[in-house]
């Protein structure tokens, strides 16, 4: 197994370049900055034809909804004048009950385009479903590799849904442990098959996103005569954040982008005994760090999720905290939708508390729920793993240990995460990467800039701090 994990990952770049139909090479500058602007556009779509393609898909156009009933709970315990108005794209109306059928679309109207005869993807959340939807009506066949277990093939319910979901769609799963296995049976499968790789770092998959920010400043603007002040995105892998930000700016929206994740500090996204001691699958810290601070881990040459490009700022909540606004959700909107888009929700009732009544706060995102995906069932897991789940303070609550559900909405805090750390932490990575010795050049100052939306002065001056140790 040694020798053919070692064959296989030494022709990864090839078999990506094949599985991918494009060459990254074509972007590069130098090992740090690369023509990021360039690779995004190589796909060859404009906005209006990427939004005519998921019209066809059965993609976007999803209800914008205000929430008055939220709204006027957290103005109810916010300072006299403060409590923005609280809306909500309800993203579970697309084919596959969540924003990522925006990515999947054009991944698979690619795939037809240049004549592939099926698609792989690795994922163990929503973007599952919605490759093997769409892969679905375009037939194409699907194969999708998900982890799901942990070491004693135990799997949290809301990963065992997403395979249920997969297959319901006629998609293959092939579930896996957690660990590093993960990509080397989906290059050994896109080997094999010559399959399109339908990633989700792509820059024809991040792209798809783009059509919800856009649809986001249109539809804001009918409705209040502007488009919103804040969007709250939750953030994992960084394409979110990425492609709802240059929508917006597409057309012209200054609205101020706010990232958030559930806090699970400590726990390691691909460690076997943390697996099962988080209730989340996505959207968490564990993955929105990682990240942020270093885009290019991810399964494609160069990613197209740069998310510290367009974040403005960057807050965590509890899980305790994202499960009681589910519940509250429910009671207070009708609307019981997944736990993903939820965690944009905690954070957005936190935020809108502080900020003036006539700021509007947009939670871009929600998601299918239902069976595993529930937080009832959620909750039930977490119990069986002897996770000590309490009503109390969330400010208590320990990550894999236990978890801490408000007794009252005022308890919703959000933390904010010290950006400048997260730029610093991108710059050592880049520089690490670039090899021992590597000095940057002016292009590579800009270009680090860019990635971090700071100012090459900044960078300069990280730079000459990490050199000299500090």
């Amino acid at each position: 197994m040694a020798t053919r994990y070692e064959a296989v990952m030494a022709r990864k770049g090839e078999i990506m370049k094949r599985a991918l139909g494009m060459d990254y090479a074509e972007f590069e500058w130098s090992p740090i900055a690369f023509d990021y602007e360039g690779m995004m556009g190589a796909h060859g779509y404009t906005l209006e034809q990427i939004r005519g393609i998921q019209r066809a898909a059965g993609v976007g156009g999803t209800p914008l909804l205000e929430l008055r009933n939220l709204t006027d709970l957290v103005r109810s315990y916010a300072e006299p004048g403060c409590g923005a108005r609280i809306f909500v794209k309800d993203e579970a109306a697309n084919m596959a009950g969540s924003f990522k059928d925006r990515r999947a679309s054009v991944s698979i109207h690619l795939a037809v385009e240049k004549g592939f005869a099926g698609v792989i993807a690795a994922t163990s959340g929503n973007y599952g479903a919605a490759v093997a939807s769409q892969a679905a009506r375009a037939g194409l066949a699907c194969i999708i590799c998900q982890e799901t277990f942990d070491s004693r093939h135990v799997g949290q319910p809301e990963i065992v849904e997403k395979s249920r979901i997969c297959e319901a769609f006629g998609a293959e799963v092939v579930q896996m442990t957690v660990g590093p296995e993960l990509f080397f049976h989906m290059l050994e499968l896109l080997e094999s098959t010559g399959y399109l790789s339908a990633s989700l770092y792509s820059p024809f998959g991040v792209s798809g996103i783009e059509s919800l920010g856009a649809e986001l400043a249109e539809e804001m603007t009918a409705l209040t005569g502007a488009p919103p002040t804040h969007v709250v995105v939750t953030h994992a892998g960084g394409g979110n954040t990425t492609g709802t930000a240059r929508g917006l700016r597409r057309l012209g929206a200054r609205t101020e982008i706010v990232s958030a994740s559930v806090d699970l500090s400590g726990l390691h996204m691909a460690s076997d005994t943390d697996f099962n001691r988080k209730s989340f699958t996505t959207g968490h810290t564990g993955f929105g760090v990682p990240f942020a601070t270093w885009p290019d881990r991810a399964d494609v040459p160069r990613n197209a999720a740069r998310s510290l490009r367009y974040m403005d700022r960057y807050l965590t909540v509890s899980q305790g905290e994202v499960f009681y606004v589910t519940e509250a959700l429910c009671k207070l909107e009708g609307l019981e939708r997944g736990p993903s888009g939820n965690t944009a929700m905690a954070a957005a009732m936190s935020l809108a508390r502080d900020l003036p009544g006539d700021a509007t706060v947009v939670v871009q995102e929600t998601e299918y729920t239902g069976a595993g995906k529930h937080h009832w069932a959620q909750l039930a897991f977490a119990r069986a793993q002897g996770i000590e789940v309490t009503l109390g303070d969330p400010a208590d609550s320990v990550p894999g240990a236990s978890i801490v559900i408000p007794e009252r909405p005022e308890q919703i805090r959000a933390t904010e995460v010290d950006l400048g750390k997260l730029h610093r932490s991108y710059v050592r990575n880049a520089l690490r990467h670039a090899g021992e010795g590597y000095a940057p050049t002016p292009e590579d100052i800009v270009f680090m800039a860019e990635d971090t939306n700071t100012s090459p002065a900044t960078i300069e001056e990280m730079v000459a701090g990490l050199s000299a140790g500090a």
